[in-house]
């Protein structure tokens, strides 16, 4: 059951950085803005993230089955209204449609080992499937450039379309829960529900949790899944192809970095400082990616991004063990709900930046990249001086 619910994530993967390879063909297409381009690719992250509640109320009542399969034809209608949108609004309505849909898609697989593997395995499992659902990733690399280059960009979004489709009847086949697996308590109504997660934000230690949240993973994805392709196509003069080559190795170095990462959890002691160190490594990197430039360091960086990514893992396991039992599922989701909020406003303010930086003449990436650096120092200090859980629950 894990490996379908596995394979929703993958198509979610693909979804949310197919942006690095369609970015300069839809800025031709449709006139974008790097404010306009950086709305689009937050679109999906934004719908993403605000259904999380949602979501995590939807698996608590009604199981993990239902929520899925409800959701997922969202992200096949989006996929299928970008592929044949006349004009720009139109695919950002699409974007929206695929990021609703694909609201369940990781959730699920981290509740699902939340409920079947015990805690001390949290941190592993959960890595395992980040990165088999990483796999997604490699979709948007070099196959998407290929295909972009030989069609078009809508014909991307149509494999992407059809290939969702497999997925959700693979899901539709394949996962089964046995009776009563639906957590929510007896006759529970989805208002009062939804109601419950107000007990996460009562606890002091949920502030520096959600302002960490933020800005991880989605300095990683505003990178990988967003300005990549651009950076390297228009910064250092790489065709379509190899920024799509550069994109396939990033997302494969990103696959081993989850499974590393949670075999070497140190534990709930020494966990959290393990986190604030490498935010701030990450920070270090983007940073010097955006002072110098050099093709070299902007390929090796990215590639170390990559890697470093995957202690995104502890980020969840320090969750997992700083709510009682009864909260695991919505904490988890909250925290999930965080991570795309924060994704979308980064992918919005760097746009934004960007725009900003061009219109005085200055390097845009750089704006992008320094802004993404100040966003994981002030992320790591939040997460550091704010109040930490007091004992592992």
């Amino acid at each position: 059951m894990l490996l379908a619910l596995i394979a929703g994530f993958a198509l979610s993967q693909a979804f949310r950085t197919i942006t690095a390879i369609l970015a300069v063909d839809l800025q031709g297409e449709f006139g974008l803005s790097p404010q306009a381009l950086g709305t689009f690719a937050g679109a999906f992250a934004f719908a993403f993230g605000a259904m999380q509640l949602f979501v995590g109320v939807g698996i608590d009542l009604y199981g993990l089955r239902r929520t899925v399969l409800a959701a997922f034809p969202l992200a096949i209608a989006g996929a299928l209204l970008s592929a044949l949108a006349p004009a720009y609004g139109w695919v950002l309505a699409g974007q929206v449609l695929i990021g609703l849909g694909c609201a369940p898609a990781f959730l699920v697989c981290t509740v699902f080992i939340a409920r079947h593997f015990p805690p001390q395995r949290f941190a592993f499992v959960s890595g395992v499937a980040m990165g088999m659902g990483g796999l997604g990733m490699l979709l948007t690399g070099t196959p998407l450039a290929w295909l972009v280059q030989w069609s078009s960009w809508r014909m991307g979004f149509g494999v992407l379309a059809a290939l969702s489709l497999a997925a959700w009847l693979l899901i539709w086949w394949q996962v089964h829960e046995p009776e009563g697996a639906a957590h929510g308590a007896a006759g529970e109504s989805f208002g009062r529900a939804l109601r419950g997660f107000g007990a996460l934000f009562l606890l002091p230690h949920t502030a520096g949790i959600l302002l960490l949240a933020l800005v991880t993973y989605a300095s990683f994805l505003t990178l990988r899944g967003l300005w990549l392709g651009p950076l390297l196509i228009e910064r250092h003069g790489f065709s379509l192809v190899q920024s799509g080559n550069i994109a396939l190795l990033v997302s494969l170095v990103s696959l081993v970095g989850p499974a590393l990462y949670g075999r070497a959890d140190p534990g709930p002691a020494r966990r959290r400082r393990r986190i604030v160190g490498h935010t701030l490594l990450l920070g270090a990197i983007f940073g010097a990616m955006a002072g110098l430039h050099s093709s070299w360091l902007d390929v090796g960086g990215a590639l170390l991004t990559g890697v470093l990514s995957g202690f995104i893992v502890l980020q969840y396991a320090d969750v997992r063990t700083a709510y009682p039992a009864a909260l695991t599922g919505r904490a988890l989701s909250v925290f999930t709900m965080a991570m795309f909020v924060g994704v979308a406003l980064a992918q919005w303010l760097s746009g934004a930046a960007a725009t900003v930086a061009m219109a005085h003449g200055a390097d845009p990436y750089r704006a992008v990249l320094g802004l993404l650096a100040l966003l994981l120092v002030l992320g790591a200090a939040a997460f550091a001086w704010l109040p930490a859980p007091k004992e592992k629950v």
